[in-house]
């Protein structure tokens, strides 16, 4: 790829982006994997065609009751999350100064991207359709809302912003789906184990990429990056599903129940946010990035010390003990 100077005028993103696109036609291959090699919904599931069909959906569901009702709101929660997959495909598609062309990196990686995201709610759906255990209608409606009230997680259509977040999201999410799958392991359902395993595994190698798109661009445009990064981290990374309701009841009130649960659980608290800042940290070198103005060393001194503090408040958190009752959930 073409070398482009340290020190780039302001507004530069749409020579940087146009210097990622080799990147992203050439080394998506390495963050995707060809669809006849991929895991697919029908490899989990129960299987129509077979005699044992039935029987597998009574084991599946045996299984099914032996999860605690939290764990049960919080698996309901990242299903819901998965399912708002068209609200990210549109968002990703309106970043500004990246090639449109369909047929350009950017959008061939948007595609692949979601074609393997669509799996995860695909195969989530309906493992809590035969579980017998959720109100599916209610579990529905609270998508349908997800998808219309859509979100607010302050990138803009910034590329950089953009990736920043999505770098974040990827590794969150793979905690959350690893964390289910260790306590569905414990609860003794095997089969939700391995099916938030392969989730969580997706999740982990898209972060991969987004990352990599950021510590390409931090070569060349080390303090406008450093700036974005600070920025989205004064403002908080903000989960996709904020805006989660059941009917009739406040936008945004069930997120807070299911991250009361959630932090309850130990699948995501508030000191996984701080490791996986920690993380990107240490993943963009952040203590090392050189060629910065003013404005980016005291950006980065910002992201430096900021992890002790948050970590800091972490311990001060207290999260309610009582379950919530979900429309979602029978009983």
């Amino acid at each position: 790829m073409q070398e482009l100077p340290l020190n780039l005028p302001e507004g530069s993103r749409k020579e940087v982006m146009a210097y990622l696109e080799p990147f992203m036609l050439n080394e998506m291959s390495e963050y995707l994997k060809p669809v006849e090699e991929m895991w697919q919904p029908a490899d989990f599931l129960p299987d129509a065609s077979r005699d044992t069909f039935f029987e597998e959906i009574r084991d599946l569901q045996e299984s099914a009751k032996e999860l605690s009702y939290d764990l049960v709101a919080v698996l309901i929660g990242d299903t819901i999350t998965e399912e708002a997959l068209p609200t990210y495909e549109s968002w990703l598609t309106m970043v500004e100064d990246v090639d449109k062309n369909e047929q350009g990196g950017w959008m061939k990686w948007v595609r692949a991207w979601t074609a393997e995201e669509n799996r995860h709610g695909d195969l989530l759906n309906k493992y809590l359709y035969l579980s017998g255990r959720i109100d599916m209608r209610q579990f529905e409606m609270s998508t349908q809302y997800l998808i219309q009230d859509g979100f607010d997680i302050g990138t803009g259509a910034d590329p950089y912003r953009n990736f920043i977040y999505t770098s974040f999201q990827e590794l969150a999410t793979n905690v959350s789906h690893r964390r289910v799958s260790g306590l569905s392991k414990k609860s003794g359902d095997k089969l939700l184990a391995k099916m938030c395993g392969v989730i969580a595994s997706d999740e982990a190698r898209h972060a991969k990429a987004y990352m990599s798109f950021i510590s390409k661009a931090l070569t060349v445009d080390p303090s406008e990056v450093m700036i974005a990064f600070e920025d989205m981290m004064r403002k908080k990374i903000v989960m996709p599903a904020q805006f989660l309701r059941e009917a009739g009841e406040p936008q945004g009130d069930a997120f807070a129940h299911f991250s009361d649960a959630a932090q309850r659980l130990g699948v995501y608290t508030a000191l996984d946010y701080v490791d996986i800042l920690k993380e990107l940290n240490n993943e963009w070198k952040i203590d090392q990035v050189s060629g910065l103005n003013d404005q980016g060393e005291k950006a980065r001194d910002y992201l430096l010390k900021l992890p002790d503090r948050l970590a800091r408040l972490a311990d001060r958190m207290k999260v309610p003990e009582k379950e919530y009752k979900f429309k979602w959930i029978y009983g």
